[in-house]
Parts: C-alpha cells; structure tokens; sequence
C-alpha cells in the first residue's frame, strides 16, 4: 500500500489557505512593515559587508538592486497572488530575478523571518510609543498647567459619591498628574525592553557567521542588541509589558473621565465645559450635551479593551517563535494605540478649558457641611476633648443644619451651642466669628497642610515636582528620538559608503 504522502500532488499555497491567512498577512505587512523591511534589509547589508561576509562588489550590488525595487515596485499597488509566500519573500524573488539566483539569494545570510518578524514589530511599537508618549506627555503638562491655576479653586471632594470635603481642583488634578506620571512610568520601561533588537538571533541560536549585532541594533536606532537570542524569537514580554502599561494608563485615565461625566451633570454642576464642547440636543434646546465626555469614556474603555486583548492572545501560548504573536495579532494591537491617542489628545483640551462654576460649588459646599470634620478637630485642639466627643458633637451639628436646609457658617452656631452644652455640661468659648471661620472652606483647605495637602504650601512643592518631572519625561522622550532620526542618518551614511556615492 503506498502512502498516501508519497502521492500528493497538491501545491502550495491551498485556495482557502491563500484567501483566510496569506493575502490578509500580505495586505498587512504592505500597510504596516515596508519601511521597516527597507531599513532591516540595509542594515542587515551593511553589516554583512563591514564584517566581511559579503565582499564589497556583491554588497553594492545587492543595495543598487533594492533601490531600483523601491523605485519601481509601489507596495500599495500589489495584489496578493500567492506567486510568493509573503512580502519578505517577494523582495527575494525580485532581487534573483535581478541579481541572479546565487548574489539575490546572499542577502539572507546570517538571518531568518524569526529574528527579522520581531525586528519588525518592534520597529513599529517603538514609533508608536513614542508617539503615544508624547501624547501623554502634552496631557500631563495640560493637567499641570490647569492644576496650577486652579490650585486655590475651592470644590467638593466625594467618596462614595457622597460630598465629603472642601478640596481644590488644583489639588484634585494634582492627584490625577501623579497617577498619570506613574503610567507614563510603567510605558517608558516597556519602550526599554522594546528598544532591545532581535537582529542576528536567526532562526534561534544565532549563526556560526561572524555578524555584528551591535552594529545592526545601531542602525536600526535601538538601544542594544537583546542578548538571548532564544528570548529574541520567543519572548513576548515586550508585547504584555506594552499593553499591560496601556491597560493600567487608560483604566485609571476612564476613572477620572468618570468624575468629570459626574461633575458636569446638572445636579451637580460643579464643572463648566465650554460651548465648544458642548453638543446640543436635537428636540430639546435647553440642553448642553458634554458629550465629548462620553467620547473619552468609551474611547478609553476601547483602548483598555484592545490592549487586554493583546494579553489575552499571548496567555497560554508555548515559549517558542509562533505566529499568535506576529503579523495580525500586531495589527490588532495598533488600534489601540490609534483610540488610545485620541483620548490623549482630547483630554489634553478638555483639562485645559474646563472651569469650575464658584457659585454652583459654593451652594454645594453650604448644603453638604462638608467643613464639619475641620469643627471636630478644633473642638479637639481649643476645648481639649476627645476626637470621639467632638465628633458626636459636630454629627449632632450636621444634623441640625441639614434638616433645616441650611448651612454651617450662617445657620451652624447656635446649634453648635447647644450640642456642646447637652454633651459636656458647659459652654463653648467659641464665639460666632471663631465657629464661622472654623467651618469656612477656606479655613478647612489652609490647615492641611501636610506633605500632599491642598494648602498652598505643599501645593506649590508638589507643583514644583510634577514640573521636574514631566522635564525629565521629555529629556527620555527627546533621547529615544534623537537615537532614532540619528540611525537613519548612520544607515544613509554607511549605504552611500557602500555604493560609493560618499
């Protein structure tokens, strides 16, 4: 009996196969990866030639040939026909059919589509970090800057939400810089473990040819070569370590995105959004739609979502090269950092024309006693009793006043009075004045402060802070740039060398 092995005569690519995962494979290298592959290849050839690998004739030819493909070949014309398995093998064939088999086939020396492939997609991560990263950076200052001129603008903090105390929106943003430049924290070491190349790790050993990684990360605008070439082709670290960084920024970005949709609401009213902001409903004139709001809600849940999904893909998968972290997977990726921007962006304007509406927080603070802890206090530092006998005090003071829809500094002091004399048996030697300044929110906000306080002391050392920081963030931004625009530069060098047009 003959096996059946023996006996197939089918060719490759399978119709279906050629329809379901090559052309969109194709499709996506021509949209995402050609520079990448120009850059990969004349780097490779560079190296190749200044090793000795390659002599010298053979190096420029094969450079002269991918620029006349570059010339005449526009990738954004080609049509998938399965002549070729992929785009890297469309190169090839174009380069023996100029070249000859032997000299078009030399360029693969030392290499595979393993090192090459994550070469690529870190290439295109790296772009993207550093686009997404000066986003954030643009936001940061935005949320700085605001932080700054509001930093003595009075609003009603909640917890559960519930108005619990006076604080100022200066102090509230500050909260959000400090989170923020944690996030941003978290995406500059994943950009340092994507700033690492995989070049010269080949199929999965390296090669027994006497490469130069270095030279070819240097070419290539990365940091250093990574050193397991194992870990080249089959860690994906560099992937969970991008998306994990997007996921924790735009969970804690969708957290305030909320407090902003809470705080715009008419009930609430404790910010004002600016008419070029605002949409207006269609059937109902009276209404101002925050809704770019909304936008910024459900575009970083989007890109929370997106970037999970990348972690989910990678779970479970086995430690080797494997193309459930490849082409498509990182295609997928990229829409992620495209909705991710775009809450950058929006964000960035919205922080920067928002305003707090004073008389709307200052009716809020009347009705909500929200200075009550701050008369507990000093009922504990001026009349000496315990924090839990101060406490009960000004409970029974709250009480009082909300029932009569009141507030503390107009309608508090008498039932102040009398909460203190049923529960110590004597009178305050608080006067008028000294309980309404007490319960100011002014007052309250003055006192703290303590190291993260909103008093304008530690205010303006915090403010101080987030400046230095964001300083700092744009020096490390500015250096993976410069490394970048800087390796295009060697690589155009070393090419002219090579083609002796120097």
């Amino acid at each position: 009996m003959t096996d059946p092995r023996l006996a197939d005569d089918s060719v490759f690519p399978d119709p279906v196969y050629k329809r379901t995962v090559l052309a969109p494979l194709f499709d996506g290298a021509k949209t995402h990866y050609v520079e990448g592959f120009r850059a990969i290849d004349r780097a490779h050839l560079v190296m190749l030639a200044e090793t000795g690998i390659l002599p010298q004739d053979q190096a420029r030819a094969l450079a002269l040939a991918l620029d006349a493909i570059d010339a005449e070949i526009d990738p954004a014309k080609l049509v998938y026909t399965g002549e070729v398995e992929d785009f890297f093998f469309l190169i090839e064939k174009e380069l023996k059919t100029r070249l000859g088999p032997d000299l078009g086939g030399r360029l693969h020396t030392a290499r595979s589509r393993n090192d090459i492939d994550h070469t690529l997609f870190k290439l295109a991560l790296k772009a993207r970090l550093e686009l997404l990263l000066a986003q954030a950076l643009n936001l940061l200052e935005a949320m700085t800057a605001a932080a700054e001129r509001e930093q003595s603008t009075l609003i009603v903090a909640y917890t559960h939400g519930q108005p619990a105390q006076p604080t100022t929106f200066g102090h509230y943003l500050s909260a959000a810089v400090e989170i923020l430049s944690r996030d941003m924290t978290r995406i500059f070491e994943a950009l340092k473990i994507v700033d690492l190349s995989p070049m010269g790790a080949a199929a999965i050993t390296t090669t027994g040819f006497p490469i130069d990684r270095a030279r070819v990360a240097e070419l290539l605008g990365f940091s250093a070569p990574l050193r397991n070439s194992y870990s080249c082709i089959a860690g994906v670290d560099y992937i969970t370590s991008v998306y994990g960084a997007l996921d924790l920024t735009f969970l804690h970005l969708g957290r305030l995105i909320q407090d902003l949709q809470f705080w715009s609401s008419f009930e609430v009213g404790q910010i004002y959004v600016p008419n070029s902001l605002v949409q207006i409903s269609s059937i109902m004139p009276q209404k101002r739609n925050p809704v770019p709001i909304e936008h910024l809600r459900h575009l970083a849940s989007q890109s929370r979502a997106r970037a999970r999904a990348m972690l989910d893909v990678m779970q479970n998968t086995p430690f080797t090269d494997m193309n459930d972290s490849e082409g498509e997977t990182q295609a997928m990726g990229y829409q992620a950092f495209a909705s991710a921007g775009r809450v950058l962006e929006l964000l960035a304007a919205l922080i920067s024309q928002i305003r707090i509406d004073p008389a709307r927080v200052r009716e809020n603070l009347r009705r909500s006693c929200v200075t009550i802890t701050e008369l507990a206090d000093s009922l504990v530092r001026r009349e000496g009793l315990s924090f839990r006998e101060a406490h009960e005090i000004a409970a029974a003071v709250a009480r009082a006043v909300v029932a009569k829809g009141g507030g503390l500094e107009q309608e508090g002091y008498e039932p102040f009075r009398a909460a203190f004399r049923a529960a110590t048996g004597r009178d305050s030697a608080l006067d008028e004045a000294a309980f309404r300044e007490i319960v100011s929110p002014e007052h309250f906000v003055s006192l703290r402060a303590r190291y993260g306080g909103p008093a304008p002391e530690p205010m303006a050392e915090a403010l101080a802070a987030y400046k230095a920081q964001a300083a700092a963030f744009r020096a490390e931004h500015a250096a993976s740039v410069a490394r970048r625009e800087e390796a295009v530069r060697k690589l155009a060098a070393a090419l002219a060398a090579l083609k002796g047009e120097a």
